[in-house]
């Protein structure tokens, strides 16, 4: 089971950081809840969009290669059950 989100706020927005694994942190926006489930993946200074029904990449701003997008949607798809499971719990409470 992963830990429970933890938030930071950015522009008057909460970040729920639902995993944090090497260099990546995963979170996503709470204003975000009206879109598809998905995850912001970021790591110094890129970025990336992963949808979680099903799995996929949404937009990549700025990480250099494809084969490291690949790696890190490798990291989602394990935890895509939770994800979701955490989604509709967050959005559901927070509307």
């Amino acid at each position: 089971m992963l830990p429970r989100p933890q938030a930071s706020v950015w522009r008057r927005c909460i970040l729920p950081t639902v995993l944090r694994s090497g260099p990546y942190r995963l979170f996503w926006y709470s204003n975000e809840g009206m879109e598809p489930p998905h995850v912001h993946v970021d790591r110094a200074g890129c970025s990336a969009k992963f949808w979680l029904q099903p799995v996929a990449v949404a937009r990549n701003s700025g990480f250099p290669s494809q084969q490291e997008v690949w790696r890190i949607q490798k990291l989602v798809r394990p935890h895509q059950r939770q994800f979701l499971e955490q989604w509709h719990e967050y959005f559901s409470s927070h509307r």
